[in-house]
């Protein structure tokens, strides 16, 4: 008989997953979406037309012998997975793969594409049209969408408001240093160790002008705001004895193997995870490679791998040419760089042949 896996959640990690079981496996990927969404490139897919389109990938072509169901996961137990449509999987193997979510334009918040898209160039519209520009948040989010705006509307005045006291913690001082140079040559304004004193009048993304205190002193006007700060993993759907691996914060407990403690058949990678290590694409990339690699060799008899979490790491593009990359094993890499690696083409080569696009 061919084993069965459960992949839940198509995102970076889970089709990983699905499409490199699928050739020796019966896999089922369920994912609530349309179409796979390449959020990699969502803020530049807000601020250029261009790029709109080329954030959405149909999942019909990623397999070959399995299937995807459009259906959300309820419950996930030690027996199985219960679907929003009532179908009961039980399969050999479950990884789950859910992500997290995060305030939009990082990420989207519509299962279905078209609404995704509507969505998406009405927001541009309203940003088109603000003359000044206020990011709540100087994470990786708000820098990289400051300058995604500035690539397109390099006048439009952009400012960026954090009580934290200093831009991206956790990496060295050099790269934050590069970071803060190009935001000062593109005229971003950092206000950092303040917060607003009171909320914004208008909803994320709608163009209306208000005017808030500062609790560092000071005040702030804008004409169109964005939250960049809150992701928050999917997980409430754990139930049984699963949902003890569940953390307060949402995030799951895994072994080295990347399994649930206490869980032979059941497995967890990307976002979701409680690995001290960045919630990026490319680690839900790793994650699944040691996933797929333990699956195979819990059916075939081969040793299992132990996942080891890597230092810290991002490529921060700002705009198509600007940014900087850190990682451990090559420390900082210019704007240019950057560029060559992510900036200009956000990686979408990789995704188009993934799904057959290309």
């Amino acid at each position: 008989m061919t084993t069965t896996v459960a992949v839940i959640g198509g995102g970076y990690g889970g089709t990983t997953v699905a499409k490199e079981l699928d050739s020796f496996t019966d896999v089922v990927l369920v994912e609530p979406r349309e179409d796979f969404v390449h959020h990699v490139a969502a803020l530049r897919g807000l601020v250029d037309p261009e790029w709109t389109d080329r954030l959405f990938y149909p999942y019909a072509r990623l397999l070959e012998r399995g299937r995807v169901l459009r259906d959300r996961a309820v419950s996930v137990d030690q027996d199985g997975v219960t679907l929003a449509s009532g179908e009961r999987l039980t399969p050999d193997y479950v990884v789950l793969a859910t992500g997290s979510a995060y305030p939009f334009p990082a990420k989207i918040d519509f299962h279905d594409s078209a609404s995704a898209k509507a969505k998406i160039r009405a927001t541009r519209e309203e940003l088109a049209g603000a003359e000044k520009v206020l990011l709540l948040g100087a994470g990786p989010v708000g820098l990289e969408l400051a300058g995604e705006i500035k690539a397109v509307w390099p006048e439009k005045p952009v400012t960026i408001v954090d009580p934290a006291k200093e831009i991206l913690p956790g990496f060295p001082e050099d790269f934050r240093a590069e970071i803060r140079r190009q935001l000062d040559g593109l005229g971003v304004e950092l206000l950092l160790g303040t917060s607003l004193t009171e909320p914004p009048v208008s909803e994320p993304g709608q163009a209306k002008t208000f005017t808030s205190g500062l609790s560092g002193g000071g005040e702030v006007t804008a004409d169109l705001w964005f939250q960049c700060y809150g992701g928050a993993p999917h997980t409430a759907y754990l139930d049984g004895e699963l949902a003890a691996a569940r953390q307060a914060n949402g995030q799951v407990e895994v072994t080295p193997e990347l399994r649930l403690p206490g869980q032979p058949g059941v497995f967890a990678l990307g976002d979701i995870t409680a690995l001290p290590e960045g919630k990026l694409a490319k680690v839900a990339g790793d994650h699944a490679e040691v996933v797929v690699a333990n699956i195979r060799a819990l059916i075939e008899g081969g040793e299992l791998r132990a996942h080891t979490p890597g230092g810290p790491m991002i490529s921060l593009p700002l705009g198509p040419s600007g940014g900087a990359t850190y990682a451990e094993e090559v420390g900082i890499l210019d704007a240019a760089t950057t560029s060559e690696i992510k900036g200009s083409h956000m990686m979408v080569s990789r995704y188009e042949e993934m799904f057959g696009k290309a």
